[in-house]
C-alpha cells in the first residue's frame, strides 16, 4: 500500500470523471443537467429565457406571471456562468500519512481531487489548486486557468513525498485564507482534508469564504478514526509528540474513543448546516468514484432536486 499515488493513476481517472456530471454550460432546468450541477446549483447562475413547460421540468422554476397571462404553463430557464473557477484545496499535512484499510488518506484525497478536477476541466471551467500542510514545501498555490496546466501541476504535487512535521500545527486556516486571493465571485472551493481534529477558527474563515463563493468540505476518514482495533496495551504518539499508553482491549476506552470522534463529526456537520456548506465525506476503504456519486445523490435528494 503506497503512501502517495502514481501520477499515471490520477491521469487515468479522467476517464471516470465524466460520469460525475459537471455540465456547467448546460441548462440547469433540463432533466439531463447532471447530478453535480444540481447539487451545486444556486451560485453563478444567470437567467436565460422563459419557455413553455415540458414534461419532466422542475415546477419550482415555473413563471407564474407568464403562465397566468398566457393561460399556458411557462418555465424560467437558467444557465450557469461560463468558465466558473474551481479551486481544489488538498491537505498534505502529516495527518494524511495514515490508513489502515484500503489506502492512505493522502492517496484518497488525491483521487478525489483528480476526479473533481477532471470533471470540471472537461467542461472548460477554470481549475486550480492548492496543496497545504507540507512544512518544507510550504503552501503550493496553482491559480485557476483555462486548460489543464494548473490541474496537472496540482496532481503532480500530490504524488510527491511530503515532509514530516509538527502535527499539532493547524495549516488549514491559513490555506483557506489564501485560497480565494484573485478568485472571482461565484467560484467553487473544495476543501479535501483530514478534519478529524480541532480546527481553529474554521467556522469564522468559512463564514467569510461563503459570502462570495460556494464551499464543499470533503473530510477524508479511515475506519480507525472511530474504531480503534483491539491490540492489547499499545503505545501511541500523541498530537504533541508525547507517548500515550492505551489498553485497546478495554471496552470503555474503545467506547470513549468512538464517542470522541462522533462528537467531533457532529460539530462539523452542525457547522456545515449553519453555513450551508456541502459536506461530502470519503473513506480510505471505499471506492472513491462510487462514494462521490452516492454522496451527491444523497445531497440532491435532501434538496428535493
Amino acid at each position: 500500500m503506497s503512501l502517495y499515488p502514481r501520477l499515471d493513476d490520477l491521469l487515468e481517472l479522467r476517464h471516470q470523471a465524466h460520469t460525475l456530471g459537471l455540465p456547467s454550460h448546460h441548462l440547469v432546468n433540463s432533466t439531463f443537467s447532471g447530478l453535480y450541477a444540481s447539487v451545486f446549483r444556486g451560485a453563478g447562475v444567470n437567467f436565460e429565457e422563459v419557455r413553455e413547460y415540458r414534461e419532466g421540468d422542475d415546477i419550482r422554476y415555473m413563471d407564474w406571471k407568464v403562465t397566468a397571462r398566457t393561460n399556458d404553463p411557462h418555465l424560467k430557464v437558467f444557465r450557469e456562468e461560463r468558465e466558473r473557477s474551481v479551486m481544489l484545496c488538498v491537505d498534505k499535512s502529516p495527518h494524511m500519512s495514515f490508513g489502515t484499510r484500503g489506502t492512505f488518506k493522502s492517496v484518497q484525497a488525491a483521487r478525489a481531487a483528480a476526479l473533481i478536477g477532471w470533471a470540471a476541466s472537461r467542461l472548460n471551467d477554470r481549475v486550480g489548486g492548492m496543496a497545504f500542510g507540507d512544512v518544507q514545501a510550504g503552501l503550493q498555490h496553482f491559480r485557476p486557468s483555462r486548460g489543464r496546466r494548473a490541474l496537472w501541476q496540482l496532481l503532480r504535487t500530490l504524488t510527491e513525498p511530503g515532509t514530516t512535521g509538527d502535527t499539532s500545527f493547524d495549516f488549514l486556516g491559513g490555506a483557506l485564507q489564501q485560497a480565494t486571493r484573485g478568485l472571482p465571485t461565484g467560484s467553487l472551493i473544495f476543501v479535501i482534508a483530514d478534519l478529524n481534529r480541532e480546527v481553529m477558527d474554521l467556522e469564522r474563515i468559512l463564514g467569510t469564504l461563503i459570502q462570495r463563493n460556494s464551499v464543499a468540505l470533503i473530510p477524508v476518514d479511515d475506519p480507525a478514526d472511530w474504531e480503534i482495533p483491539a491490540m492489547g496495551i499499545t503505545t501511541f504518539t500523541g498530537t504533541h509528540g508525547e507517548l500515550v499508553e492505551i489498553d485497546t482491549d478495554d471496552p470503555q476506552a474503545r467506547l470513549a474513543y468512538r464517542e470522541t470522534w462522533e462528537e467531533r463529526r457532529g460539530m462539523l456537520q452542525a457547522m456545515a448546516y449553519r453555513l450551508n456548506v456541502i459536506l461530502l465525506p470519503v473513506r480510505t476503504n471505499e471506492e472513491i468514484h462510487l462514494t462521490l456519486i452516492h454522496n451527491l445523490e444523497q445531497r440532491a435528494r435532501s434538496r428535493g432536486v
